[in-house]
This record gives C-alpha cells, sequence and structure tokens, in this order.
C-alpha cells in the first residue's frame, strides 16, 4: 500500500515539475514579449509591430526568435565560429541580427526590423534589456513564486 502511495508521489511530483518548467518558459517569453515592445515604442523607426493586436504580434514574434535561439542558432553558431574568432567576438551580435531577421520574415507586415546597422545596435539592446529582466524581474519573481 505504502508502495502506491509513494509511486503517486512521485508522479505528482515529476507533473509538478514539468508545470513549473513550462510556466517559467511562458513567464520568461511574456517578459520578453514586453521588452520586444518597448523597444518597439523607443526606436519606432527600426522596429515595426503591428498596432491593431500590439501584444498578440509581439508575443508570436517572441515565440519565432524563441524558436530559433534553440534550433538556428547553435547552427548558425558553430558554422561561423572561425569568423565569430577572426573578428574578436564582435560577429556574433550579427546572429542575432539573423534571427531577428528571421521573425520579420515569417511575421510579414506584422514585425519588421528595418535597416542593418540599427537592427544590430537594436538587437545588443534587446540582450541587454532581456538580461536585466531576466536577473531583476523575473528570476527574483520565480524564486518566491517556488517558495
Amino acid at each position: 500500500m505504502t508502495k502506491k502511495i509513494k509511486e503517486e508521489e512521485n508522479i505528482t511530483t515529476k507533473a509538478k515539475k514539468k508545470i513549473n518548467k513550462y510556466l517559467d518558459i511562458f513567464i520568461h517569453l511574456v517578459g520578453y514579449t514586453l521588452v520586444l515592445i518597448t523597444v518597439s515604442v523607443l526606436f519606432k523607426n527600426v522596429v515595426y509591430v503591428d498596432n491593431q493586436y500590439y501584444g498578440l504580434w509581439g508575443f508570436l514574434a517572441v515565440l519565432i526568435i524563441f524558436a530559433a535561439n534553440r534550433l538556428v542558432k547553435p547552427l548558425l553558431f558553430w558554422l561561423t565560429l572561425p569568423l565569430t574568432a577572426l573578428t574578436l567576438g564582435l560577429f556574433y551580435p550579427l546572429i542575432n541580427v539573423f534571427i531577428l531577421k528571421i521573425a520579420d520574415w515569417c511575421l510579414l507586415c506584422h514585425f519588421e526590423m528595418n535597416g542593418i546597422i540599427s537592427v544590430f545596435l537594436v538587437s545588443i539592446i534587446i540582450s541587454i534589456m532581456n538580461a536585466i529582466m531576466d536577473n531583476l524581474i523575473i528570476d527574483t519573481f520565480l524564486r518566491r513564486f517556488k517558495k
């Protein structure tokens, strides 16, 4: 009898961990959406998110960027590693520009990135703002939530 109870407890703890993992990803995506919308408001000529459903298009762009960062970015990193080494790491942010352009291409007129140099600078700003959002807001929120 106690063995069945322990197995049920293990199953419920595994399910809770899985739910917490998905909740963590969702909270990160919402935070990154806020960062992307903030950047689109600050840099109107560089980043455009469709105004009709502002949050929806921002969230879809973040989902595409998230998926591309998980699937395409490691491959691009390994393919461009010699070039990144030759430029002492200055080429690495261009991979982020390429990821943003993938999202631009996927969402057509609902999400647009204009220019190359300005998108390069905006991608650096997005990376900095995402790091700040992660460390100061999201991680502290998740630590409090898990207690």
